[in-house]
């Protein structure tokens, strides 16, 4: 696409400029966060609000003896604007750097690495998108939001190093109403929009909202055989990877992992979990200009790797692997299992369908016991068939029962699952995730 061209042209003449103006023994690292979005706003099925945001950044870090300090610009995307910005900028850092303390966690790469990778999926034209989603939606009391287009990420440093990303992505999150107030919550994403896959993530979110039309069951506290769809196990797996495989968590002896990195606990074999970069939205480098790669962090219900920032890297001896400053995962990846979907509900038998928990925390964080609440279509299921949807319960259970001894299988079908954040620019998060049949969760209210 030109525009990954111009973009990517443009931050080459700004880091150029910036290893000719930098005064030794000064260096810098120069970022870049740019998209060109289409954004759809739907309400009762119709479309309220459309348009288009274009925007880029850089975020410009100077270093000298020791010191640093970072400044955010905003691009207008006039060569000799932006570049008198950038002069300002500098100018602005150097006077700062004098009055800051030398940092002792500052670990700087020195290597000139290279990464180039342009993921140039075809988008659909938003105006067939639309056209799709309006007409799937007929009749429906439908609210959504759709957001698509090319996200580009660039890096560079006076050591030589130089990165560039684009992924093209479309990101669909939805929910229909059904007349009684009640609600499915469902989304479709991914790098290429199929048709196909589109009315078949309609059709199943449409049948669960018939079943909403029925008498609420309420049920009593106790341990219930579940299954988790994809969007409530990312619910569990986003509150794991709050610390949960960062190497500084893990060195303080906070990670809600700490048990599993110990040796101590396990999870089921069937767990396996990656970061997987490669392939996915996020970029191949971190901010702090490290190549990154893929890691096992879950190998068979077993510990793998940790995600290591410089600064933990710095301060605990260890070497790192390109990890963001929050050292959380942003390319999740779990192994598929082998329950086919259509088989849910049978193997499920008689209990909880979950499609989508909220308000998450932990209850027990040493011992990854989260506690929350069910929510958007969870269903009361007997002998393989829906019978009636349940008010909200709240569980509370430990991941090592959840996805250890309690874990029974996970479906051969994953689900793509985007963040849909929009707080200042699109986010590249992602997880591409199973759903979970569990022996038993334990509802406490």
């Amino acid at each position: 696409m030109s525009i990954s061209k111009s973009q990517s042209d443009a931050f080459k003449v700004m880091v150029n400029w910036l290893r000719d103006s930098v005064r030794e023994p000064e260096q810098f690292t120069l970022s870049y966060a740019a998209e060109s979005s289409a954004f759809v706003r739907f309400n009762h099925a119709k479309v309220r609000q459309a348009g288009q945001v274009q925007q880029a950044e850089v975020g410009l870090k100077l270093i000298n003896d020791g010191r640093h300090a970072d400044l955010h610009i905003t691009l207008s995307g006039d060569q000799e604007a932006d570049l008198q910005r950038l002069a300002e900028g500098l100018h602005q850092l150097r006077e700062t750097l004098p009055l800051l303390p030398q940092d002792p966690y500052l670990l700087l790469n020195h290597n000139g690495w290279q990464s180039k990778n342009i993921q140039e999926h075809p988008l659909p034209d938003t105006e067939q998108v639309v056209a799709e989603i309006c007409a799937a939606a007929e009749g429906l009391d439908l609210v959504g939001f759709y957001a698509a287009g090319p996200i580009s990420r660039g890096f560079a440093s006076s050591a030589g190093a130089f990165g560039w990303h684009q992924a093209n992505s479309f990101n669909f999150d939805f929910s229909l109403f059904h007349e009684n107030g009640e609600a499915v919550k469902a989304s479709y994403a991914g790098h290429e929009w199929s048709s196909e896959g589109f009315a078949k993530r309609f059709q199943q979110a449409r049948e669960q909202l018939e079943f909403l039309g029925r008498p609420l069951r309420t049920l009593a506290p106790g341990q219930y055989r579940a299954y988790l769809a994809p969007a409530a196990l990312e619910e569990i797996m986003g509150m794991l990877c709050w610390g949960g495989f960062s190497a500084q968590s893990i060195a303080s002896k906070s990670s809600p992992l700490q048990k599993l990195y110990a040796g101590d606990q396990t999870f089921s074999p069937l767990v396996s979990l990656d970061e997987k970069v490669s392939g996915s939205l996020s970029p191949a480098f971190s901010g702090e200009g490290y190549p990154r790669s893929d890691l096992r962090l879950i190998i068979e219900g077993k510990a793998g790797e940790q995600l290591v920032g410089s600064r933990s890297a710095a301060e605990y001896g260890l070497t790192a692997n390109g990890a963001s400053g929050g050292e959380a995962p942003s390319a999740l990846n779990m192994a598929a299992g082998d329950l086919s979907q259509a088989e849910i509900l049978k193997q499920l038998g008689t209990g909880l369908y979950i499609s989508n928990l909220w308000y998450l925390n932990f209850s027990d964080q040493p011992a990854a016991r989260l506690t929350g609440m069910t929510r958007f279509a969870t269903f009361w299921v007997e002998n393989g068939e829906i019978q009636a949807p349940v008010s909200t319960m709240r569980f509370d259970d430990s991941a090592y029962n959840l996805l250890g001894s309690q874990l029974e299988a996970l479906t051969a079908e994953r689900e793509m699952l985007l963040s849909a954040s929009t707080y200042s620019q699109r986010n590249t998060s992602s997880a591409l995730l199973p759903g979970a049949l569990v022996s038993r969760l334990t509802l406490t209210l």
